[in-house]
């Protein structure tokens, strides 16, 4: 008996700290991509049906990016880059290209790190930080934001509202990241779930990714924007996929004001 009473107090105690990391990671099930594509169309970049959004993660790389830029250009294709803060901190010039093209910027995070593993205060910075860093090298603040890896928090989700930032995630990738990418096998992952509405995630640098892997977007690329044509689908960014309200910046917080309590840090 007075074994078992400091067990239960000890349990007893933990249930909290154990509720808020369940709320903490609820938010994970949308990482699933058919449960998230059939329930939450709004985060899994569900748009009008006779439109494909195209995106493009991990950006900008002074070495990958512009043969992206000039394929896209050369199509007359817009698209949307999810850029990490950091990278485009050490790329400014390259962050100033994509605006100049026409291209929407969101951002990716500060880091590519996996944001269940952030409290509040340190998500929030992290986003702020990329956020600014971006608004200050185009002059517009982004509106569209994508998490690393794909994978939202309750904290995400907070911290994302309170910037004016909306999460958008993809219906179908091209898995371009593995060292076992080619052209053939990106194009025929992404076509393989590809369908009006939809949003395609390809990556446009290898900083997270097997070295050199962006070769095989850039190679898939023509001919996953020949087969949209093919189904009569037009390709651009998410502010062409018919959400209203995207295409103007809303009114944000400065970076540190309304910013959530430090404790989860």
């Amino acid at each position: 008996m007075t074994t078992s009473r400091p067990l239960r107090t000890a349990a007893l105690a933990a249930l909290p700290a154990a509720a808020l990391a369940a709320v903490h990671c609820a938010p994970v099930v949308s990482t699933f991509g058919p449960l998230r594509n059939r329930t939450m169309p709004r985060l899994s970049g569900r748009g009008r049906a006779d439109h494909v959004a195209l995106t493009f993660d991990d950006g900008p790389d002074p070495l990958s990016t512009p043969f992206f830029l000039r394929l896209l250009d050369r199509r007359g294709v817009r698209a949307t880059f999810f850029l990490l803060g950091s990278e485009a901190h050490r790329s400014p010039g390259v962050v100033r290209e994509i605006a100049a093209a026409g291209h929407e910027i969101g951002v990716h995070g500060w880091r590519h790190r996996p944001l269940l593993l952030r409290g509040p205060r340190a998500t929030y910075d992290d986003f702020a930080r990329a956020r600014d860093t971006v608004a200050d090298i185009t002059g517009t603040p982004p509106t569209l934001f994508r998490p690393p890896y794909g994978v939202m928090s309750t904290a995400a989700h907070v911290s994302a509202r309170r910037l004016g930032l909306t999460p958008v995630l993809w219906t179908c990738w091209g898995e371009d990241w593995t060292a076992r990418a080619t052209p053939q096998s990106v194009h025929r992952t992404v076509t393989a779930d590809l369908d009006g509405g939809g949003t395609i995630l390809l990556h446009d640098s290898d900083c997270t990714s097997a070295p050199g892997a962006w070769r095989s977007a850039l190679g898939a690329l023509p001919r996953i924007l020949d087969t949209c044509a093919e189904r009569g689908y037009e390709v651009g960014p998410i502010r062409d996929h018919g959400w209203p309200g995207l295409a103007t910046a809303p009114d944000v917080h400065p970076a540190g004001a309304g910013a959530p309590g430090s404790s989860g840090r």
